[in-house]
């Protein structure tokens, strides 16, 4: 029976403490430790940061890739009654430091890599390193008491920049991730799987998996950070039963044809792909791959969790592009641009949500907080969904990302779903380029299948044959892959600048008339 009240003392001490906890792949060979050894070296760091002086509510900072020693902290820092703050290591230095100021956090857990990224004023702890500020040297396995926190006591600061500004903090209770694993431990017994985790730690993606991991008494196995040919191995060496991952990542490692061709990939029967669309050319590429694995495409916010959706009630199968039908536990609705409620299959809209999952708020941002969490209680995601005939919702784009051209509203996301079904598209990303006369217009950044061919021109001709002449890409540019943001999602953002390049405009607002 799951009862614990402290979201770092996950782990159920009532069974079997020598299983296989956690496999580490930052190190050759990889380290390995079971329940016990991750429940005492949680404890001996909640015990050494109580020893430094901390008090309850004060914030601790994580700026590593993923290992073994960070989910220790993170763990160790929420025993202790700390505030964890995992930050976003993929940030420029300037970034890191306002990320950490802001959330004024007290200590720092780096590793080595990133030990001269923090602010040299705050203490730190490393990570692999066996100095005086080593973490082997400073932090003991111990026993420890995990702190009871009070209903709606901060556990995390998520910092997400959103599409644009600086990083922003998204408070998260105990009560309310501690819903969420015990929400997800009710779907079925996990405890015989092995979970690999690519993503960073700092992601909700891979976060709220460990978590999962932990209570269900599951395996995790640990990349530092996601590599197409590694995590084919760690599938292949470690027998990995559940993937999850950005629809990128999976992308990225289909293109990897002759590392899947020499794997044993049948352990896998789970694989669960979020934050970012999913194409059907990308569902039928991992079926092709992963015989045995059952396919869902999630959704799920860092302000409001991951459980959002599930299966339909009355057991009709989801539409395979489908997130799902409404959680149980969740309310949902669709708003138009006025913040009208649209009835069911009247067109796309933006989903607001209530859940026990929702954030406390944005760190010291009242008046954001106040934006986008109504009085009424109900979370403005900025996501546009659109919502089928038996109550299955579609993910449709971002509000923010929609942009006009010649008065024709185009999300991205519905242009690249379109350009992915061409049989020698692997993936497509599209962005908004400045026109004097349209406002803007599309163009397209495109990556072929393996052995494909492709010129602009056809590109253009696939793009007017099946969709609107107004969403057909002006420009197609062909990219070997895609860049990935510090989350894993394609970074749409270094895409417009790259699209401005190319065509010679120095910024977005440049006055230009394209051809």
């Amino acid at each position: 029976m799951f009862s614990c009240t402290n979201l770092g003392d996950l782990i159920d001490r009532a069974r079997d403490q020598g299983k296989e906890a956690l496999v580490d792949l930052s190190t050759d060979p990889p380290r390995r430790c079971s329940f016990a050894d991750l429940d005492r070296l949680s404890a001996g760091v909640a015990r050494y940061l109580l020893g430094c002086g901390l008090g309850r509510g004060e914030r601790v900072a994580i700026l590593s890739a993923n290992r073994m020693e960070y989910l220790a902290s993170l763990h160790g820092i929420l025993r202790a009654g700390l505030v964890a703050v995992p930050v976003n290591f993929k940030l420029p230095r300037s970034s890191i430091h306002y990320v950490i100021r802001d959330s004024g956090a007290r200590l720092v857990f780096a590793d080595a890599q990133r030990c001269a990224d923090c602010p040299a004023d705050l203490p730190r702890v490393e990570f692999g390193h066996g100095g005086e500020r080593g973490f082997e040297r400073l932090v003991q396995p111990d026993r420890f008491e995990s702190v009871q926190p009070e209903p709606g006591e901060s556990a995390l600061f998520l910092y997400t920049s959103g599409s644009t500004g600086r990083p922003k903090g998204v408070v998260l209770s105990h009560q309310s991730h501690l819903w969420v694993v015990r929400t997800r431990l009710g779907a079925a017994d996990a405890s015989a799987h092995r979970m690999l985790v690519a993503a960073p730690l700092y992601h909700m993606n891979a976060l709220a998996l460990s978590q999962l991991a932990c209570a269900a008494h599951a395996t995790i196995v640990l990349m530092p950070q996601f590599d197409a040919r590694r995590y084919i191995r760690a599938i292949d060496r470690e027998r990995c039963t559940w993937l999850t991952s950005v629809p990128p990542m999976m992308a990225m490692m289909l293109r990897e044809r002759a590392c899947l061709e020499a794997a044993q990939l049948s352990s896998v029967s789970v694989i669960r792909m979020g934050s970012a669309p999913v194409s059907e050319s990308l569902l039928e590429g991992l079926r092709a791959v992963f015989l045995q694995a059952a396919i869902t495409n999630a959704y799920g916010t860092t302000e409001a969790g991951p459980v959002v959706f599930g299966p339909h009630p009355g057991g009709r199968p989801t539409p395979p592009l489908s997130v799902g039908y409404p959680h149980p536990q969740v309310v949902l609705r669709l708003v138009d641009a006025e913040g009208r409620l649209l009835a069911q299959g009247a067109g796309e809209g933006v989903l607001q949500m209530k859940s026990p999952a929702l954030m406390s708020g944005y760190h010291h941002l009242p008046e954001l907080t106040a934006k986008v969490i109504g009085p009424d209680g109900f979370y403005h995601t900025g996501d546009v969904f659109r919502r089928d005939a038996d109550g299955f919702y579609f993910f449709v784009g971002r509000d923010d990302d929609m942009f006009v051209s010649g008065g024709e509203n185009i999300f991205p996301g519905e242009v690249e779903s379109m350009l992915e079904t061409h049989e020698q598209i692997e993936q497509a990303c599209v962005v908004a380029v400045p026109d004097e006369v349209k406002g803007t217009k599309p163009a397209a950044f495109v990556v072929l299948k393996p052995g494909a061919a492709l010129s602009e021109e056809q590109v253009k001709a696939f793009a007017l044959a099946h969709a609107p002449a107004y969403q057909h890409p002006r420009w197609v540019w062909f990219m070997s892959e895609l860049p990935l943001s510090g989350t894993s999602k394609v970074d749409r953002r270094r895409l417009e600048a790259d699209a401005r390049d190319r065509l010679g405009l120095a910024e977005p607002g440049a006055e230009r008339v394209l051809q």
